[in-house]
């Protein structure tokens, strides 16, 4: 049994230059950049015990969230790449559902699956439908296979030139 809850959303306010997190603490926001293809986003991590430092695209048309986080020093990261399933909306606030599912890749080696668990216990206690179940393994599937095929390169898969900055 894992913890179950409701999906999280999260806000990114690009003009007040804030990101309001799903637990609804608003973190002030050091970059924000839209692109024809997303929105990028580099911030604090606040009182993480292993993250220091965030920086992520939300990406609608495939329904992510693609992050690469940095760690305090002497922390050492289980991937290079974090991929939340999501549903982004795009706006002047932009807003994300994440869908439970998570796929983290290590640049060029391997990926993982993670939280199948959260997600068919989240349908099973009606919060979420069949239909954004579905949404949500079909993208992750699509996901896992297209970075497998691009030798594990996110970027390569996703076929658009993601910039990660050095804003940490």
């Amino acid at each position: 049994m894992t913890d179950l809850h409701p999906p999280k959303i999260e806000l990114f306010d690009v003009a007040a230059m804030t990101n309001t997190d799903n637990k609804g603490f608003v973190r002030a926001v050091d970059r924000y950049e839209t692109t024809e293809f997303g929105l990028y986003m580099a911030r604090p991590i606040v009182g993480h015990p292993d993250l220091a430092y965030m920086r992520t695209w939300l990406l609608p048309e495939q329904g992510l969230r693609v992050s690469r986080w940095v760690p305090h020093p002497g922390m050492r990261l289980d991937h290079d790449v974090y991929i939340d399933i999501a549903d982004v909306e795009k706006g002047p606030v932009w807003r994300t559902t994440d869908l439970y599912l998570d796929i983290l890749v290590f640049d060029h080696e391997s990926l993982g699956v993670h939280d199948i668990d959260e997600i068919l216990e989240a349908q099973t206690a009606g919060l979420l439908d069949p239909v954004t179940v579905q949404r949500a393994f079909e993208r992750t599937f699509a996901a896992v296979e297209g970075i497998s095929a691009a030798g594990y390169d996110v970027e390569e898969w996703l076929g658009i030139p993601l910039t990660w900055g050095d804003d940490a």
